[in-house]
């Protein structure tokens, strides 16, 4: 997918560039055409692998055992293990405004048979929904009166194996609502599928339609709308802010009074889709659900939003459907190595009321999960599960050493005051002569100036100092965090005082304060069990619970 993405990206943008590594991620616009081409061409290119195009309908079960699967067609599919991957197929229904369509997305039919069937050997099957915005036609946007959004001019690449994009860069543009787009949409409020009561699932908080932006957020005059090309020889614009289940004709009204789509023709209307998915909790954390031996659930089924939380569950069931089938011990991620463990583990034991969305603040030990050491952490585990090329075995064996060395040679050479004045560093005030591996942890990342110096003394590579320097910077803070996790582990029975304010939480999000306040937990392992409560929220609740008098406490 990294490949295929690096293949068809026109436009990356590094997320939360100004902020610390740990919550940095990179993000790409991609040509749905080159995607598509390049996904097909690979999948073709392996041997051993057959692609059958048909709808599935009926599982074949040796008691508690999967045999299979049945198509349309009645013609049958033996395997040892099947992967389930039904996004928002299942019994899926399309909304816009109070018409209803089954599909499992526009302009495809929607998976009921196996819907029925899937009812009858899962246990908890829920409904969600999400949604879409509509599509425009972006000949007939008025670029010139709309904001630009460019991409960054030393893009991250999605793949390790590459260091530049291959198609040409785009811009997006940018825009906004405004008060006549708002005054519409509380106008037609009451005919919005999901506020006229249509739709019974739960959508997602973290994406909410513009329906729910205009009433849930009544205090904003304005919210952002990016205009997104679907691909450098298609016309069609991604309007990435606006999603909604409005009629049509409100759909008309409302995106023509946004900046730059007065005349804009819309190609397709946006819709809120509604679909099956089955509780997580029934799945162990190999993804394979209970009671039906080979069956691997993946993506939206299992309660997830459609982006990377799904793509990465494919990958996890699909490596341990084939361990199931070779009698190999499954891959289990923990929370420690991964944020696929992290969201797994969320899934499996928590379970979801709504659609699921990984945030950094769900891991506790997200300073080390980083996606520029992505490789570093989790292709070592490829290569001993045999999932890795050799090509790739190779490179990355080779950067691995490259970087040990660097790291060693700069650890063991100490700066001189003519070095220090070169970069820019003031002197140690105890009179310690830093080495080069701690100076590179005091420069910025935007002083390429200074890192070119430390990179030419050593010969080294530019994205190799990269490395090295957030490493050096991560190195004491992971240290601390990995001992507060070890706390958090031993304390979860510490007791909350009765007169505790959790109002005096500021960097927890006000939503998380109010749901303290009116729970009002006893115990760190009761405030643990409140939803969407994370790790890192724990951490500081116990922080502030340590400094308060003794006798304040039951």
């Amino acid at each position: 997918m990294g490949l295929a993405a690096d293949f068809a990206g026109i436009q990356y943008r590094l997320l939360n560039r100004s902020r610390g590594p740990a919550v940095q991620g990179p993000r790409v616009q991609a040509d749905r055409k080159r995607y598509a081409a390049f996904a097909q061409d690979y999948v073709a290119r392996h041997h051993n692998l057959t692609v059958i195009e048909a709808e599935v309908t009926d599982f074949l079960l040796d008691g508690d055992r999967i045999r299979g699967v049945v198509l349309a067609t009645g013609d049958r599919v033996g395997s040892g293990a099947v992967v389930l991957t039904a996004g928002t197929f299942l019994r899926g229904t399309i909304h816009i405004g109070d018409e209803r369509v089954p599909a499992g997305r526009r302009g495809a039919q929607a998976a009921v048979r196996l819907g029925e069937r899937l009812a009858d050997i899962a246990v908890g099957l829920g409904r969600l929904k999400t949604g879409t915005p509509a599509r425009l036609d972006g000949r007939t946007i008025d670029w010139a009166a709309v904001g630009e959004q460019h991409g960054d001019a030393d893009p991250e690449m999605m793949s390790f194996l590459n260091d530049r994009p291959e198609a040409p860069q785009v811009t997006c543009g940018v825009t906004e609502t405004n008060s006549e787009t708002h005054d519409i949409i509380r106008q037609n409020i009451a005919r919005s599928a999901m506020h006229a009561g249509f739709i019974e699932g739960v959508g997602p908080r973290y994406c909410p339609s513009v329906e729910d932006k205009v009433t849930r957020f009544a205090e904003k005059e304005t919210h952002n709308v990016f205009l997104e090309p679907e691909g450098l020889d298609d016309a069609t614009v991604y309007p990435n802010g606006i999603s909604t289940s409005l009629p049509r004709e409100v759909q008309d009204a409302f995106i023509r009074t946004i900046r730059g789509l007065s005349r804009v023709s819309i190609l397709h209307y946006g819709y809120a889709i509604e679909y099956d998915y089955v509780n997580p909790k029934s799945l162990d954390h190999s993804l394979a659900l209970r009671g039906v031996l080979g069956l691997f659930l993946a993506g939206q089924i299992n309660g997830t939003t459609g982006y990377e939380e799904a793509a990465a569950q494919g990958l996890v069931a699909g490596l341990n459907a084939v361990a199931y089938v070779q009698e190999k011990p499954p891959l289990l991620l923990s929370r420690a190595q991964s944020y696929m463990g992290v969201m797994i583990d969320d899934l499996v034991t928590r379970g979801v009321s709504e659609p699921y969305r990984m945030f950094t603040s769900r891991a506790e030990f997200r300073l080390s999960l980083r996606s520029d050491n992505a490789d570093s952490r989790l292709t070592p585990l490829g290569i001993e599960g045999g999932w890795v090329s050799e090509v790739r075995q190779n490179g990355f064996d080779t950067k691995m050493e490259r970087r040990a060395n660097l790291r060693s040679k700069m650890a063991g050479r100490a700066l001189s005051s003519e070095d220090s004045d070169a970069l820019g560093l003031p002197q140690s005030r105890n009179g310690h002569r830093r080495s080069d591996i701690e100076a590179l942890g005091l420069l910025s990342a935007d002083d390429e100036g200074r890192l070119g110096i430390i990179a030419r003394t050593f010969g080294a590579r530019s994205e190799d100092i990269k490395q090295l320097r957030i490493e050096q910077i991560c190195a004491p803070y992971v240290e601390r965090q990995e001992k507060e996790a070890r706390v958090m582990q031993t304390e979860a029975e510490i007791r909350i005082p009765d007169a505790f304010d959790f109002s005096t939480l500021p960097s927890l999000s006000r939503e998380l304060r109010d749901k303290l306040e009116r729970l009002r937990p006893r115990s760190i392992a009761q405030a643990q069990r409140i939803e969407g409560m994370t790790p890192a929220a724990i951490i500081l609740l116990m922080s502030r619970i340590r400094v308060v008098p003794t006798s304040a406490v039951r």
